[in-house]
């Protein structure tokens, strides 16, 4: 289910251009809730084909991402092909642009960057829900067979947890491009994965992981004088194969040392 985050940030593509068909404007809160609609719709088509269809769930995000992909670029072609509403400026943001886009109050001064103020509404409501449900969610994705015999509703769980991922998505995706939302959203936890078996420590080390992959990422673009969102991706890569290689759990020397010692 790691790249479900990549299937919404492709399958999102129709929810905005029918936005903008619907409201005839390009706003950012139209967009977004078009948007968040068909990434909730992508989730749900995901799990109804692999528990319905019984395809297996890697299938069932190529044919779901795919088909509305694909629906999204036709509808584009068919009503919209002389509006600057295609697929690279929908799917692809520029984190440097970020500060342009700024929120202007009605006296006219200043907020703070759209991105920002959207970006940190996703942050509280998620860590507000991973703080009141973190057991249920624990439960549910770890073990949902004994959180059924106990009487908790995994499909409920399992919907809210993907509508995080899609609302994290949607809300990231048009500023800071659609690779680095999927890499901020796999490699960080899986690096934490390789570090402890704690699951809330883990939450807490992703956390820490991302924030130290976006700040050296930013400093090594700006070094190189190259693109900010590949860099950070780059960065992300170096602490996973660090964890990977140095991890005093799951590490690769750790599993050498322990197999010369046995």
């Amino acid at each position: 289910m790691a790249l479900v985050s990549d299937a919404i940030s492709h399958a999102v593509l129709p929810g905005i251009v029918l936005a903008f068909l619907f409201s005839g404007s390009r706003d950012s809160l139209t967009m977004v809730v078009g948007a968040g609609i068909l990434g909730l719709l992508t989730t749900f088509l995901i799990e109804f084909f692999h528990k319905k269809a019984k395809l297996q769930s890697d299938a069932a995000i190529g044919v779901v991402f795919t088909w509305l992909f694909a629906i999204g670029v036709v509808l584009i072609s068919l009503f919209a092909g002389k509006v600057d509403l295609d697929q690279d400026c929908v799917l692809y943001g520029e984190i440097a642009y970020t500060p342009l886009d700024m929120i202007i109050l009605e006296n006219g001064n200043l907020l703070a960057p759209k991105a920002v103020v959207v970006m940190t509404s996703v942050l509280l409501i998620i860590g507000i829900i991973i703080t009141l449900f973190y057991k249920e969610l624990l439960l549910t994705s770890f073990d949902p067979g004994y959180a059924t015999a106990i009487g908790f509703s995994t499909a409920f769980w399992h919907y809210l947890l993907m509508g995080m991922v899609s609302a994290t998505t949607v809300a990231s995706f048009e500023s800071v491009g659609a690779i680095l939302v999927v890499a901020l959203l796999i490699v960080p936890p899986a690096t934490a994965y390789l570090l402890t078996d704690n699951f809330k420590r883990m939450l807490w080390l992703s956390s820490l992981i991302g924030v130290i992959a976006s700040a050296s990422g930013y400093y090594l673009a700006v070094w190189m004088d190259g693109s900010i969102a590949a860099a950070i991706a780059t960065m992300s890569g170096v602490l996973f194969a660090g964890a990977f290689v140095f991890s005093p759990t799951h590490g690769l020397l750790k599993r050498k040392l322990v197999r010369a010692m046995n």
